[in-house]
């Protein structure tokens, strides 16, 4: 967690936090989803919360750099999604409801994901075979 958010955190405790963010969405040659492991078990997109002063297109840079090691060479906003589908409770009681800017990317082979705490392992889906994600996001924004 960032220094910004665990601030918040501290100021309002488990409540309820909107959190603008970002998601990646990156399909190889065969139109195949790039999906993120965590080390709880889920699956995501590549994907995280948008730091102050850092606009959405940065922010989703950083993050698919972060957990995946890519590099992005083009970036597109396809879809902006959130409300009550969008709210998560963390193990720790935390609650969080997210506004999140969904983006496609063109992005360079992965090397190794920057950030190993949050990124067990990495692989390429088809529709039919994805695993369940932690967030609700429509299939035909990821493989429209």
């Amino acid at each position: 967690m960032s220094p910004y958010y665990s601030m918040l955190r501290q100021a309002v405790g488990h409540a309820r936090v909107l959190i603008p963010s970002v998601a990646a969405i990156i399909r190889d040659e065969a139109g195949r989803l790039l999906l993120i492991e965590k080390h709880d078990g889920s699956w995501s997109l590549p994907a995280g919360a948008i730091e102050p002063g850092e606009t959405p297109e940065e922010a989703v840079l950083r993050e698919v750099m972060e957990e995946t090691g890519c590099q992005c060479e083009q970036i597109r906003l396809v879809a902006a999604v959130g409300g009550h589908q969008f709210r998560h409770v963390y193990p720790n009681g935390d609650q969080a409801e997210y506004l999140i800017l969904m983006f496609r990317c063109n992005a360079q082979p992965f090397s190794q994901p920057t950030d190993a705490a949050e990124t067990k392992a990495l692989g390429y889906f088809p529709r039919s075979e994805m695993p369940p994600l932690a967030l609700p996001y429509d299939p035909d924004h990821l493989f429209g």
